[in-house]
């Protein structure tokens, strides 16, 4: 079904396959390079090889897509009869995809509005799904992006790691390097904050960080209508066990997601990670 406005996003906000089909949000991938090989994250690397790649202490990376990638979809977007789109994306601080959108936008046979969320996983996701509804109730360009950045402005993600190396072997963490000599013998706690990623408490245990993650969560989602996803990585049992707290304890909630971080994500938090992110609609 055509729209005036198409929503492009990219893979790492992580959306339910479901949610994207209905709303027809498409997802650019990025890269995922494991011992020297290209992959396209969500269609040929899962979350599990990568994990195992991980603890095997093999190589892998992360790229950007194309500028000619986002070309392609945005032309695609056009001839399918938008006549306007906005193009949703993880932070800037932690990747080139939102400067490979914005050289693609310069020649685009249609309107592009390309934004820098500042966020990344669900929290990136929550904000295509905001935006994707007031396309499809008629909004204009500038009423989807409003929509998209109030929404992201709202928005928390806290996550734990089972240990900071991951990041500091990718350049990760901004302000939390400094920390990192003491941080990488207790158990991290960290938000997105700015568009980047910062240590935000050092936990002694990991159960102990896992219960301040959920009191983080529920604190950040009050009393009123709101949306969360637990990500996590090689770690469904804990996720599943965190989601069923919050289900009892957050009475607004609308919507709960739970799912595996793909490639890109994971590839710089390492096994074991537990995330929850929370937006207020």
């Amino acid at each position: 079904m055509s729209r005036h406005v198409a929503i492009v996003t990219d893979s790492t906000a992580y959306l339910p396959p479901p949610a994207m089909e209905r709303h027809g949000i498409v997802a650019v991938p990025l890269t995922v390079v494991l011992g020297g090989r290209p992959f396209e994250e969500g269609t040929e690397i899962s979350a599990r090889s990568l994990a195992q790649a991980l603890q095997k202490r093999r190589s892998v990376t992360t790229s950007r897509p194309s500028p000619e990638t986002f070309a392609e979809v945005y032309r695609a977007a056009a001839t399918a009869g938008a006549t306007g789109i906005v193009s949703l994306h993880l932070s800037a601080e932690m990747s080139g995809t939102y400067d490979a959108a914005v050289l693609a936008a310069k020649d685009a046979p249609v309107p592009v509005h390309v934004v820098d969320t500042g966020m990344v996983a669900m929290a990136l996701g929550f904000c295509a799904l905001a935006a994707a509804e007031t396309a499809e109730s008629g909004g204009s360009p500038d009423e989807v992006v409003a929509t998209a950045e109030k929404r992201a402005s709202g928005t928390s993600a806290h996550f734990y790691v089972d240990s900071l190396d991951y990041l500091r072997r990718g350049g990760r963490i901004g302000a939390a390097q400094a920390l990192l000599g003491s941080a990488l013998a207790v158990k991290p706690l960290l938000r997105l904050d700015g568009g980047r990623i910062e240590l935000l408490e050092k936990v002694r245990t990991a159960s102990k960080a896992i219960a301040r993650l959920e009191e983080l969560a529920v604190e950040q989602a009050g009393a009123s209508g709101v949306d969360i996803a637990v990500h996590h990585l090689a770690a469904p049992e804990r996720a599943e066990a965190l989601a069923d707290r919050l289900r009892e304890r957050v009475p607004g909630l609308v919507d709960l997601h739970v799912s595996e971080v793909g490639a890109v994500i994971g590839a710089h938090t390492g096994p074991g990670l537990l995330g929850a992110v929370v937006s207020p609609r």
